[in-house]
């Protein structure tokens, strides 16, 4: 059997931003679904100030992979070190840092390094692996040079809030509404059209256009995680003009014992240029995010309310 060589990998660009931003934006993993394309959901499983294990699913080569990764964070050196525990194909293996290099003047480059071993011999997969990285590397760059290079605080930009509603009946009941996105069209007064399509088990890839309240349609898309009966996570593809990026994640109560309830949790990045364009002369970022929460609110909570009335149906 021909041996798997350790290939690696480099990626840089020049930020306009301090390098200490930087680093805490990249290790604030939390806020990747939001800020990395490729990034869809993460769950801790363990953390510390310094260091940290997770779940991360990702689009990889236009399809969804899930793995472990654990990361040691060091804001002193500005670097972020990172190795995933088991990987999936095209890599066998695979680890690498962030570095944060201050230069002159304020600007800091970002050096993002790969390392990995392919799943198989043989260049097809090594040249799968490296398009890879190549892709979902240069996008998380560009990802994060945009949102530094906005002249706002991340603070002021970023935020997540969640909506929460007590069911009724059994929360296996309101799982299987809210992953049954299909029927939403007719189950939902806010949405007119759906396509649904499920590419591997648990992922599923939904596209739906929503009416507001002023009547206006729009679509969106997102790639979703659906765990039974824990949790669904989405990362919406396509956004509205007033966000650089959105994701959610609905949690459903585990186990029969005290109040069950349904929680809807948004995080979400404003897009300060269209704040003007969307709601007019005069208006700044606190309007925006008062019009975000109070959209995105109402779409879930009426969600909510529904796979509420679903639960009690059931129930009886």
């Amino acid at each position: 059997m021909a041996a798997l060589h350790e290939h690696h990998t480099e990626h840089t660009q020049v930020v306009a931003a301090p390098a200490d931003v930087l680093h805490g934006l990249v290790a604030d993993v939390t806020l990747w679904p939001a800020l990395f394309g490729p990034c869809v959901h993460v769950r801790h499983l363990e953390r510390s100030e310094r260091a940290e294990r997770f779940e991360m699913w990702a689009t990889v080569n236009g399809s969804v992979s899930r793995w472990i990764s654990r990361r040691t964070l060091d804001p002193d050196r500005l670097r972020v070190t990172f190795a995933q525990e088991v990987s999936r194909p095209p890599f066998a293996s695979m680890g690498g840092e962030w570095l944060f290099r201050a230069l002159p003047g304020g600007d800091t480059e970002v050096v993002l390094r790969h390392s990995f071993t392919p799943a198989e011999p043989g260049g097809e997969t090594v040249e799968r692996a490296l398009a890879a990285l190549d892709r979902n590397s240069t996008q998380e760059l560009a990802a994060l040079a945009r949102l530094a290079e906005l002249g706002h605080p991340v603070a002021d930009l970023a935020f997540s809030f969640s909506d929460s509603i007590e069911l009724p009946g059994a929360p296996v009941d309101a799982y299987a509404f809210i992953e049954r996105a299909d029927r939403w069209a007719e189950r939902l007064p806010h949405v007119s059209q759906v396509r649904l399509a499920e590419p591997a088990e648990g992922i599923q890839e939904l596209e739906m256009e929503t009416v507001t309240a002023d009547g206006a349609a729009h679509t969106t898309r997102s790639v979703r995680v659906c765990r039974s009966p824990a949790w669904i996570a989405y990362k919406q593809q396509v956004t509205p003009k007033l966000l650089l990026g959105h994701s959610g994640l609905w949690t459903f109560p585990e186990g029969s014992g005290g109040t069950q309830q349904l929680t809807s949790r948004h995080t979400v990045l404003l897009n300060p240029a269209a704040v003007t364009e969307v709601l007019g002369p005069g208006h700044g970022l606190a309007d925006a995010r008062d019009m975000v929460r109070a959209a995105l609110g109402r779409n879930s909570a009426t969600t909510m309310a529904y796979a509420a009335q679903h639960t009690a149906r059931a129930h009886r």
